[in-house]
């Protein structure tokens, strides 16, 4: 009987013994390994949208809170965030500030499938960039579209929708400005443009215009009419492309008048 109350007791006492050694020396190490968290940056963090989209140059959310507390970044950092988000992290850090033009995405391309040539017809991964490994893409122009959804799958936000052309669209009031369509597309088509900006040019080619002409029905020529007509000088060509600057432009719309192929548009809400 003796032998089987030892045989019992004696492990139940190691463990416990065990244990109780154990909790101490977590005790100690939580104590000599801890670190403090001002609790601002958890503060900031919660009014962050949680989407670690990576807008604002930081890993995370909780990276981008800590910065700002620091003061390594500034309020308006997350551009993911509404100004009302931006000045409750400013008051919570006692701070001011400068209120900035939000920006959203736009597809600067209308190669859809009946305007643009396609030099094969790609049947890959349904991947913009694994699609412009393949001989730099289907499409003819090299600054075109190509149309496969890898920024609409990208959009922590749900703004992009592909289009039954071929398209992505952009959904203004969705979309944020955290700027993922721009770092993922392989040619840059989407851009970031002020929401006072009205008028662009939907084109992001830089060829010639006779290259143009030939692999694009609605890309821009670089031809100048447009710069030519506006009264405002808002318009300059860069590199056979047509830029408008908005802070000149006063919605004239003779630039879309003349635009020989509808490259020169007007941003519609939503």
């Amino acid at each position: 009987m003796g032998g089987i109350l030892q045989a019992t007791i004696y492990p139940i006492m190691v463990m416990g013994g065990l244990a109780v050694v154990f909790a101490l020396m977590l005790g100690i190490a939580s104590r000599v390994f801890y670190v403090y968290v001002d609790p601002k940056v958890k503060a900031v963090e919660e009014l962050l949208p949680g989407a670690n989209c990576g807008g604002c140059g930081f890993a995370g959310c909780s990276d981008c809170a800590a910065a700002i507390v620091a003061g390594k970044a500034p309020v308006t950092a997350c551009v993911a965030c509404g100004t009302d988000i931006h000045e409750q992290i400013a008051q919570i850090l006692g701070k001011t500030v400068e209120v900035k033009e939000k920006e959203v995405a736009h597809i600067m391309c209308q190669g859809t499938k009946d305007k643009a040539k396609r030099r094969f017809q790609y049947m890959g991964i349904e991947d913009c960039r694994a699609a412009v490994v393949v001989a730099g893409g289907d499409k003819e122009c090299q600054y075109g579209c190509l149309g496969l959804g890898t920024c609409v799958r990208s959009c922590p936000f749900g703004a992009l929708s592909m289009g039954e052309n071929g398209i992505p669209v952009v959904d203004r009031d969705k979309c944020t400005g955290c700027g993922t369509c721009v770092r993922v597309c392989p040619r840059g088509i989407p851009k970031l443009l002020p929401v006072s900006q009205k008028i662009v040019t939907v084109c992001n080619s830089h060829d010639a215009p006779p290259v143009v002409k030939k692999l694009c029905e609605v890309g821009c020529l670089g031809c100048g009419i447009c710069k030519k007509v506006c009264p405002e000088k808002a318009i300059e060509l860069e590199n056979f492309l047509s830029v408008v600057d908005p802070s000149k432009c006063t919605l004239c719309g003779k630039c879309i008048e003349k635009c020989p192929t509808g490259a020169i548009r007007q941003i519609l809400p939503g």
